[in-house]
């Protein structure tokens, strides 16, 4: 089979390379030039670029790069900076996934006469009896990814492939040590790619978006500080907001960007009992019932059953009342280690009666 592989400079797309090849496939690399904007961390740095080259030569494969900054800027770029414009928290490595790893590189890969694609994440695709594809969680929990990787469907994923779905992150550095790849030992990217460790996220956004001052009130209606940039608040935070440390614990449980106010209170205010998600993808069709619900990448599951879905919207209720998630994050919905759909949490959510 004739493999395009996202070749992105790290140490797992590189050992996903590897056991493409050892498998028999014919491969190519392929790197994505996403961010053409400063960059010093995540997967958008030139020197990302040069050890993606390099290992390509290592392993014996042809390597591209491929330029998709304007796609990049149009689905992921902008979309984040007019979600904080407007208060909301938003997830790029899901639209980065969504829009450019599998969306327009697919599209690429289609017109080059490739007959897949492979990436280095750590997920499983599993077939189901009826012959359709989900995307399942990997054999490490610890580094899974099929959170982000929840808006494949099965049409989608019948030309993806993961080949490190079932190998530990341990195992995966063990092969690329013993192969010698430059990349056996670099850390994992973590932050935001194009979000620079000097500048930080306030001064990129001030470049593109009016930021504001507000104030903090209480639950009460009590003014009890200010802060910088109201944009850059989001639910559930404590600190980063000068609130004296004496005082009892409080959080971020609402932010109203036009009021420019930001609302704090005790943890037990954070509890909801529901939450309604939009922009629903459904793994094959809308469905209810219970499900384990994951409100994070790496946030812990909760239970919890699916009360209305449609094509594009769920309203999903907690067996036990939970945190709330800030508006614009994703929550995914899983059978087991499978994922049923996910969408992204709307404004509107259902607090806990405290009387």
């Amino acid at each position: 089979m004739k493999v395009l592989v996202a070749l992105s400079g790290g140490v797992d797309s590189s050992v996903a390379a590897a056991e493409l090849i050892d498998d028999g496939h014919e491969v190519v690399a392929v790197t994505m030039r996403l961010w053409g904007g400063e960059s010093d961390t995540g997967c958008c740095s030139v020197s990302d670029v040069e050890d993606a080259r390099r290992v390509a030569a290592q392993l014996g494969i042809e390597h591209h790069v491929f330029n998709f900054a304007e796609q990049f800027g149009q689905f992921v770029v902008e979309p984040y900076v007019a979600d904080h414009a407007a208060g909301r928290t938003p997830n790029p490595c899901v639209e980065c996934n969504r829009h450019l790893k599998f969306d327009v590189l697919l599209e690429r890969a289609d017109v080059l006469g490739f007959d897949a694609v492979a990436t280095g994440h750590h997920a499983r695709r599993v077939t189901l009896p009826n012959g359709t594809h989900r995307i399942a969680r990997s054999a490490d929990d610890k580094k899974d990814q099929s959170y982000v990787l929840h808006t494949l469907n099965s049409k989608d994923l019948e030309r993806v492939l993961f080949p490190l779905g079932n190998m530990t992150k341990a195992r995966v550095r063990e092969r690329a040590a013993a192969m010698g790849l430059r990349t056996a030992a670099k850390p994992d990217s973590q932050d935001v790619c194009f979000i620079t460790d000097l500048r930080g996220r306030h001064d990129f956004l001030a470049a593109r978006t009016e930021l504001h001052e507000g104030r903090i009130i209480d639950t009460d209606g009590n003014e009890v500080g200010s802060v910088d940039a109201v944009e850059l608040i989001t639910i559930g935070q404590r600190r980063g907001m000068g609130l004296s440390g004496g005082a009892a614990r409080r959080f971020v449980v609402d932010v109203d960007v036009p009021a420019r106010t930001v609302t704090v209170g005790p943890p037990e205010r954070l509890l909801i009992d529901s939450l309604e998600l939009d922009t629903m993808v459904w793994a094959s069709e809308p469905l209810t019932g219970p499900v384990e619900a994951q409100c994070s990448a790496h946030g812990e599951v909760r239970k919890a059953t699916i009360e209305l879905a449609t094509d594009d919207h769920a309203v999903v209720r907690f067996s036990e009342p939970s945190k709330r998630v800030a508006a614009g994050q994703s929550v995914v919905l899983y059978e087991g280690d499978t994922v049923v759909g996910g969408g992204t949490v709307m404004s509107s959510e259902t607090p806990v009666d405290l009387r």
